[in-house]
């Protein structure tokens, strides 16, 4: 059964969500997930090369871990033409390795995507780590948004639930 990780359906639902920017390395993007109140969140903000910048991007950590018989996980998102990435970290740390997989909807269409964990892939600050361990479900502490690769200007995802899957599931 699936196991919802984030259900974006109440102003308090956002709250745990905290901004990393480019702005910790000297940049001047910005971001935030706000609630929408048509019942849903909406990550949103603006993404600069000013001062050797380039990526925006929120985070908040998991309440509970999902069990280690996940293998995906499914989003309910409404895309603006933007490619994304889903960050899973496996510790509760600001810095450190990040599994990330992209995922590009369709601009004003809800969605429901299905990322596989085999799909993420381990990365330090935008490079890739070739020795990270593999990602396991059960490690998952922290979950995150991010846009970058080059997409300059304003943008906005917006996000109805966010749910781990086992195996077979979705």
């Amino acid at each position: 059964m699936p196991e919802t990780l984030f259900l974006f359906d109440r102003p308090e639902s956002v709250a745990a969500w905290s901004a990393i920017d480019d702005r910790v390395m000297g940049g001047v993007s910005r971001s935030a997930l706000r609630f929408d109140p048509a019942g849903h969140a909406v990550f949103s903000g603006q993404v600069s090369t000013d001062n050797n910048g380039g990526f925006a991007s929120v985070r908040a950590s998991v309440s509970t871990p999902p069990g280690s018989d996940i293998d995906a996980v499914e989003l309910v998102v409404r895309g603006d033409g933007h490619r994304y990435k889903l960050n899973l970290r496996t510790d509760r740390g600001f810095d450190g390795v990040n599994y990330q997989a992209a995922f590009a909807p369709p601009a004003g269409q809800w969605v429901t995507l299905r990322l596989t964990l085999d799909a993420f892939q381990p990365s330090y600050r935008g490079r890739a780590v070739s020795d990270a361990p593999p990602l396991r479900g059960a490690r998952i502490e922290q979950v995150g948004l991010m846009i970058a690769d080059r997409q300059f200007g304003a943008f906005e995802l917006a996000i109805g639930a966010m749910r781990a899957l086992g195996a077979g599931e979705g």
